[in-house]
């Protein structure tokens, strides 16, 4: 059997008085899209940062495709790359030049072919030249995931990569990252936009206070949190004993539950039934946003 792609036991990890870290066990395994949700101050990018060797735990193991961060170090980072939340850049290298520079750090030379096929994917090509510190935030951010990029690793940690980043950039990147994961890379993704992590993961854990609190495949977070909503505006008001679980939602709005859309037809049936009538109607999917809160909250 095949390594997980990243495999996280028992880590713990203290700032003074602060449990960043407090007993994470944590399992991604290859080919996954994988969700990392949790508030600022969660532990995430702690989390990252020791995957990536650049934070030592107090206990604990961690490994990338069977390596040791620690004892096996080289090989893990080679496995692992990593777009930081930070816009980190050297100011006085074009984009090519940087991509140059960090193949270099991991012993890559005349990688020019690929780093021409990531600058094509990232719609960076007609900025190869530019100096880096010209480039606007969003264009930085694609440097960034271009520089994780150049060793072709096998899996990708994403902490919070569309931060700042316009909507059309946002797809395009995201367009590249599917492709990526359809072509066999574990993703990793760290992202305070929800509606991205529900629409990319196929499994999410939340973090809150240092420990995972809710871990699971989307679509059961959704069902198990989230219920289904008609939302409808009636043109006058009407006794709602007859819809369980309504609520007047104010302003002529009754909120009904609901778990399969076969019961759609008959609460509008019920509705007419007793005289009302349907000015507007929404239906409110599961969203993850609930889910995130309603876990926060038990946790």
């Amino acid at each position: 059997m095949s390594a997980p792609a990243i495999r996280i036991a028992g880590v713990r990890k203290r700032y003074g008085q602060l449990k960043a870290l407090d007993g994470i066990d944590l399992e991604v395994q290859q080919g996954e899209f994988f969700g990392l949700l949790g508030p600022n101050g969660a532990g995430k990018t702690t989390l990252i940062s020791a995957l990536a060797g650049l934070t030592r735990v107090d206990e604990g193991e961690l490994a990338v495709m069977g390596h040791d961060v620690v004892a096996d170090y080289r090989q893990a980072r080679r496995k692992l790359g990593v777009v930081p939340q930070e816009l980190v850049f050297d100011p006085f290298f074009s984009v090519r030049e940087a991509l140059r520079l960090q193949s270099g750090y991991f012993g890559i030379r005349r990688n020019d072919t690929w780093i021409d096929e990531i600058l094509a994917s990232l719609d960076l090509a007609h900025k190869a030249d530019a100096n880096m510190r010209m480039l606007s935030g969003g264009m930085k951010r694609r440097v960034l995931v271009a520089q994780a990029l150049v060793h072709r690793p096998p899996v990708i940690v994403l902490d919070e990569p569309t931060a700042g980043v316009d909507v059309e950039l946002r797809q395009g990147l995201w367009q590249f990252i599917r492709r990526l994961n359809r072509d066999g890379h574990t993703i990793v993704l760290t992202t305070h936009y929800l509606e991205e992590a529900q629409t990319l993961c196929n499994r999410i854990a939340m973090l809150k206070a240092g420990r995972v609190v809710a871990l699971d495949t989307t679509d059961n977070l959704l069902a198990r949190f989230a219920s289904r909503v008609l939302r409808v505006r009636l043109s006058a008001p009407v006794g709602l004993d007859f819809l369980p679980g309504a609520r007047d939602a104010g302003h002529g709005w009754v909120e009904i539950p609901f778990e399969s859309y076969g019961e759609v037809e008959d609460m509008l049936s019920r509705i007419r039934l007793t005289g009302g009538q349907v000015e507007d109607m929404v239906l409110g999917e599961p969203d993850l946003e609930k889910v995130f809160m309603g876990v926060m909250h038990e946790a």
